[in-house]
């Protein structure tokens, strides 16, 4: 059984945590591949999925959903588990606190029927040249901080439960 590491990513940063969750899947015995969503045409031939996306107003990029839309029966019939990159890391205070409170909106924004064995928010990379001159002093009056927010050990140990699900006689 293959396993598609589907992603959409807008900077480069979703694509990267794909590659990472890919490679500790085929380190713990799975065959596993990351591809960009958009170009994946052969959805059935996978035997289970983990999909993410960047999440720009906390909504998964169009790539992604329509992905999901496409091939909502596929996905009906195998485990899925999906994830989202955003920017939590990124924030402080009571605005780091509410960025949990994200996931059910992510979720309710993506096509109905996906049911997922799990999601996750994990933080992704920030940088000053991704926001317009508005969103960067928003960004700044928020409180947020640029760089590179994402949580390796968090990403390694999701991904190891996903092989543990799916690995023969566990």
């Amino acid at each position: 059984m293959e396993i598609l590491v589907g992603h959409a990513s807008a900077h480069g940063s979703t694509a990267e945590i794909a590659e990472h969750i890919a490679s500790v899947l085929r380190g713990a015995g799975l065959a596993a591949r990351a591809r960009p969503m958009a170009e994946v045409d052969d959805a059935d031939g996978y035997g289970a999925f983990v999909l993410g996306s960047a999440v720009h107003g906390q909504s998964w990029l169009a790539p992604a959903t329509a992905f999901v839309r496409d091939n909502l029966a596929v996905l009906a019939a195998r485990p899925v588990w999906i994830f989202s990159v955003g920017m939590p890391g990124a924030l402080r205070g009571p605005w780091k606190r509410m960025a949990s409170a994200e996931i059910p909106v992510i979720e309710k924004g993506l096509p109905a029927g996906l049911r997922p064995r799990g999601h996750r928010l994990f933080s992704g990379v920030i940088t000053a040249g991704q926001l317009p001159l508005a969103g960067r002093l928003r960004f700044h009056l928020l409180g947020g901080r640029f760089g590179d927010y994402r949580d390796w050990p968090a990403i390694d140990a999701w991904t190891t439960e996903i092989a543990g699900r799916l690995l023969p006689g566990r």
